[in-house]
């Protein structure tokens, strides 16, 4: 990782964690995000003369932020309804990927998913709420209402900023309701411009890259809209924690990963520690705290076996899901590699395969809700692009789901575990309530393939 997750975190505490604004007159619709206290932080009520320490001050303010902190609970039977679908999309597309990372995050592409639901009506939405799992839309609304509420974050300890716009060709006549849905219950914020123009171009690029951080820069840089682009619905998160217990630095080495075509020289964070080993017919797994957040589930295939298969897993969805595996509490030895991961996917042909069709289709397509001259109007560009790192003291995560709309000519135990990830793996990570922020397969740490 060039930077360290502590200047990063810094760095991000100078956004406010909102989702910008343009400008006043490009606002159709605004969505209001919760302000949050500060985490307070036991050393920053210590006097640095007399080293006395200032419980008044630190319970006062430790009320504020516990008021006004997400709560991370409430959600887990949504969580647990959402299964189907976040085993689904990630067979569909963490596969086949040819010895490339991959990672993409199911909350993203769920929220994503929603939006274009409630910009479209008949089979065109239809098609989209089956591969949700749902065909209740007004049930979906308050679903996705609740884990944005659940797994927002802007405290200054758990940064996890979930952001979401819709991008307006100034030309079209949208219907206000529409709008106003979207930013109740998604808080997607709705912009109008001049499409195709450099400006409102340059707008669009720099929310996106408010929105993630700036990790995504590189991909983000390539998007702009078209004259023929009548609508983009936008979806982002950026995700930063550290971790409950950090790996000690002192400990980083050097050690091969046996990537799918060659052995890789990279840093390996090492630690011994008391916790669960969990395990199954075709892995090995541990789970690593963050702190005030979720967990990333680290988990190694057997021998043999690659993290493509272990995609369809029972005993694997099992695992991060719900933690219902076997598990023993055992001394693990882990050395896994520091990596930056990232992968862009195109979205069109892999939701076709899901059975996602219509609106990708000017003569099938339904986006009705959204306008009254909806007629040829089709989705021309859906990517989702993500990227993960880790390091010594935490993890650093972004991803976008961007979709354009065009109108178109139509006590130290006895047993030891060594746990060392050295070749191809999964990773997982899950917020307090439960929700998969991120999956992805790591098959080069250093992101070179």
């Amino acid at each position: 990782m060039k930077k360290s997750l502590t200047a990063i975190l810094a760095a991000m505490l100078l956004l406010n964690g909102c989702a910008s604004v343009p400008s006043d007159d490009s606002v159709i619709a605004e969505a209001v995000y919760p302000e949050m206290a500060p985490y307070p932080r036991e050393e920053d009520y210590i006097d640095q003369t007399t080293y006395e320490f200032d419980y008044e001050a630190y319970e006062a303010d430790f009320t504020k932020w516990r008021e006004t902190s997400s709560p991370g609970a409430g959600t887990e039977a949504i969580v647990s309804e959402m299964a189907p679908f976040v085993q689904k999309i990630a067979a569909q597309l963490l596969s086949d990927n040819g010895g490339e990372n991959r990672a993409y995050s199911p909350l993203n592409l769920y929220f994503a998913l929603g939006m274009l639901a409630e910009l479209t009506d008949g089979n065109s939405r239809a098609q989209v709420l089956d591969l949700m799992g749902t065909d209740d839309t007004e049930g979906l609304r308050n679903d996705i209402a609740a884990l944005w509420e659940s797994n927002y974050s802007d405290d200054g300890r758990v940064t996890s900023i979930l952001a979401n716009s819709l991008w307006l060709n100034e030309n079209y006549s949208f219907k206000q309701p529409t709008l106003e849905i979207l930013a109740k219950n998604y808080r997607a914020s709705s912009y109008s411009g001049t499409m195709g123009s450099e400006d409102f171009n340059e707008v669009f690029r720099n929310w996106m890259n408010e929105q993630t951080g700036g990790l995504l820069e590189d991909s983000v840089k390539e998007l702009g809209f078209t004259t023929e682009t009548v609508l983009a619905l936008a979806s982002t998160i950026y995700f930063a924690a550290g971790w409950e217990e950090e790996f000690p630095a002192s400990q980083t080495a050097e050690r091969v990963f046996h990537a799918q075509n060659e052995d890789i020289t990279c840093d390996f964070l090492n630690e011994s520690m008391a916790k669960s080993y969990y395990y199954g017919e075709n892995f090995g797994a541990v789970s690593k705290r963050l702190d005030g957040s979720g967990s990333m589930w680290l988990i190694l295939p057997d021998e043999g076996i690659s993290p493509e298969e272990l995609l369809t897993d029972e005993e694997v969805s099992a695992l991060y899901l719900d933690g219902a595996t076997n598990r023993k509490y055992v001394t693990v030895n882990l050395s896994v590699p520091k990596f930056d991961v990232s992968s862009d996917i195109d979205l069109i042909d892999q939701l076709t395969t899901l059975g996602v069709t219509d609106v990708f289709d000017p003569v099938t397509a339904d986006f009705s809700p959204m306008a009254e001259n909806a007629e040829g109007l089709a989705v021309t560009e859906a990517k989702h692009a993500a990227r993960v790192m880790i390091d010594e003291e935490g993890c650093l995560a972004a991803v976008y789901t961007l979709m354009m709309v065009e109108e178109t000519g139509f006590m130290p135990p006895e047993e030891e575990i060594d746990l060392v990830f050295d070749r191809p793996f999964l990773f997982v990570i899950t917020a307090e309530d439960g929700s998969v922020l991120f999956m992805g397969i790591v098959n080069d740490p250093a992101g070179n393939s």
